[in-house]
């Protein structure tokens, strides 16, 4: 058996988030069952992280075994005969048989992309999150700093999420603006079921002056889930790069 490592890129919106679901359509379906004409036999993925619907990736990582001789540098370049155009296998390598996408990864980056325009550009619609609105970057960035570090993040959880702990550490926070598109870079240990998304929709709140620094890290600290901002939407979100 031979481990096989992927990174993939895609665009989520016409799927139900990436893991095989029953009554709709996940990423790793089309995987699996595209990519197992390459190697001649049915196999399951191990994903380093569970996007969910409408988010999408730049980095995501997978990796499957097979008893398939088929050269690694050849699966990259014959999914793409095979695999829909928001889909794109874009490196493979054999991996040790110890490798796991998920249990082996040490840390992750997540984006999150939020385009401030009073009017709504179409061609953008499932890629940011559009506020009509110009975000005060500044207070934004001084409140992402209040999160780096150990702590427990419970005040970010959504319900319904694995029963998890709730501690993470966060490495680096970073807030980038070109033109009109805000990106925000969250770099962490690990996270926690939509985490990213609910510390998003409070540093808007931040930035839109309806929650002061202080107020901020009061809710950080409370861990109360109801006293922070709102989901921000899936769509915005990207799985950038994961680490091992």
């Amino acid at each position: 058996m031979r481990n096989i490592k992927l990174t993939l890129a895609y665009d989520g919106t016409a799927y139900h988030g990436f893991q095989r679901q029953i009554n709709a359509i996940g990423i790793q379906q089309v995987l699996e069952d595209k990519l197992a004409k390459i190697v001649g036999h049915t196999f399951r993925i191990h994903m380093a992280g569970r996007t969910d619907s409408g988010v999408h990736a730049y980095g995501q990582v997978v990796n499957f075994k097979t008893t398939s001789t088929i050269p690694v540098d050849r699966i990259a370049i014959a999914s793409r005969s095979l695999l829909p155009y928001d889909i794109v296998v874009l490196d493979a390598e054999e991996v040790p048989d110890s490798f796991d996408a998920q249990y082996s990864a040490q840390s992750k980056i997540y984006v999150y992309k939020i385009y401030q325009h009073t009017v709504p550009n179409p061609f953008l619609r499932n890629l940011v999150w559009t506020i009509p609105q110009t975000l005060d970057v500044s207070a934004m960035e001084e409140a992402a700093q209040i999160i780096i570090g150990t702590h427990d993040f419970s005040a970010f959880r959504a319900s319904g999420g694995a029963s998890v702990s709730p501690i993470r550490t966060i490495m680096a926070v970073e807030c980038q603006l070109q033109d009109r598109i805000l990106e925000l870079s969250f770099w962490g240990n690990g996270f926690l079921y939509h985490m990213v998304r609910n510390i998003t929709g409070t540093l808007v709140n931040v930035g839109l002056g309806k929650t002061s620094l202080e107020k901020f890290k009061t809710i950080f600290e409370g861990r109360d889930r109801k006293k922070a901002g709102a989901t921000a939407p899936a769509h915005g979100l990207y799985l950038k790069e994961v680490r091992y």
